[in-house]
């Protein structure tokens, strides 16, 4: 069954625990070795509470949001964000976004192989959503993502 998008719909909120294990994982992951991310100790040495999430985890988690709601043929085309109040062990992450623009798009491109080239073309619509996550502290992440979804997937 198709959904109906449209401009200014909410999409709803994941609630995502930030344990020390997701920010170690996330950290070794993304091959993000900086001390603060794993040792608690050299963290605090360096002014931090705690160890903290790198960005390259916030970013994947606002892409498992966005990919999470718009189903498993959603392709994530632009991740913009931009970091604010860190990601502690122990804060609850809480996602929110709005779908801020729609567009139609048709996309061609040109496969060679040896013996013939083929054309491909493919319908599907951009979305862009207006992403925002909150801590205990306050604001996280801010960002927009843009989601490509055939247009079989959806109407308007």
């Amino acid at each position: 069954m198709k959904e109906a998008y449209r401009v200014g719909a909410e999409l709803p909120t994941l609630e995502i625990p930030v344990t020390r294990t997701l920010i170690v994982a996330g950290a070794i992951a993304s091959r993000d070795y900086q001390d603060v991310h794993h040792d608690a100790e050299r963290a605090q040495e360096k002014g931090s509470p705690d160890i903290f999430m790198n960005i390259l985890t916030t970013n994947g988690l606002v892409g498992r949001y966005i990919t999470d709601h718009f189903g498993p043929t959603a392709v994530l085309r632009k991740v913009a964000i931009r970091l604010g109040a860190p990601n502690y062990p122990g804060d609850l992450l809480r996602l929110t976004g709005r779908i801020v623009a729609l567009e139609a798009a048709l996309e061609v491109s040109l496969e060679a192989a040896p013996e013939n080239v083929a054309l491909e073309r493919e319908n599907h619509t951009l979305i862009e959503v207006a992403v925002t996550g909150d801590n205990r502290i306050g604001r996280h992440v801010t960002g927009k993502v843009t989601v490509a979804l055939p247009q079989e997937a959806w109407s308007l």
